[in-house]
């Protein structure tokens, strides 16, 4: 009997009819512990990304699986929301790029999160972004952030201008990566840059 990724509780295997014909994906983690994740479905944009959507709040049950997930590798995790960003991101008018780790952070974490979330999604994307620096946004002040000239090189110029292109991260909180991200796509050819997270700490712009 397989059981819940989150709490490890049995799950109930016999599938439904929807399962059967294929509407609904097999679950991997339990009404219960999905239930204390707060689906927020937020939308916003800034001067350099055209739409910016989140689709669970950052509360406590978010900053236990994210800590579970990424620190302690439990990479298994990364199937509890597949079918979530499924959902959001299967659009063949759309260009995936996910936000890259610096490759020392990478080799000491052993795996990249945001590539794990896309890979159990089932989702195609292109690395078109290089990380200049291992410093956390999160972690830095105003002043320290507003410092930094350039956080991504892109890894080539962009070609196609039809495409839209997505940029996907685990949570948003002060929105400094991902502005720099659509700056550097946008200065590599990007017309579109749009970008779904996880997870946005609300309260935080």
């Amino acid at each position: 009997m397989n059981s819940c990724l989150l709490c490890e509780k049995p799950l109930d295997d016999q599938p439904t009819w929807q399962q059967f014909l294929g509407i609904e994906k097999q679950t991997s983690t339990c009404p219960v512990c999905l239930a204390k994740f707060e689906r927020i479905d937020s939308i916003t944009k800034t001067d350099q990304l055209d739409s910016i959507y989140s689709l669970y709040a950052y509360n406590e049950q978010a900053r236990e699986y994210l800590h579970q997930f990424k620190f302690l590798q439990d990479i298994a995790l990364a199937y509890v929301f597949a079918s979530d960003l499924r959902s959001v991101l299967i659009d063949p008018k759309k260009i995936i790029v996910p936000i890259p780790m610096h490759p020392a952070s990478k080799k000491r974490r052993t795996f990249a999160q945001v590539d794990a979330l896309l890979e159990a999604a089932g989702i195609p994307f292109q690395e078109l972004l290089q990380k200049t620096t291992e410093s956390v946004m999160g972690e830095k002040t105003r002043s320290e952030r507003l410092a930094i000239i350039e956080l991504f090189t892109a890894s080539a110029d962009i070609i196609s201008n039809e495409k839209i292109y997505v940029l996907v991260d685990d949570i948003y909180t002060t929105g400094t990566t991902l502005q720099h991200a659509a700056h550097t796509l946008k200065q590599a050819g990007a017309e579109r840059v749009e970008a779904v997270t996880l997870f946005r700490a609300t309260g935080k712009k």
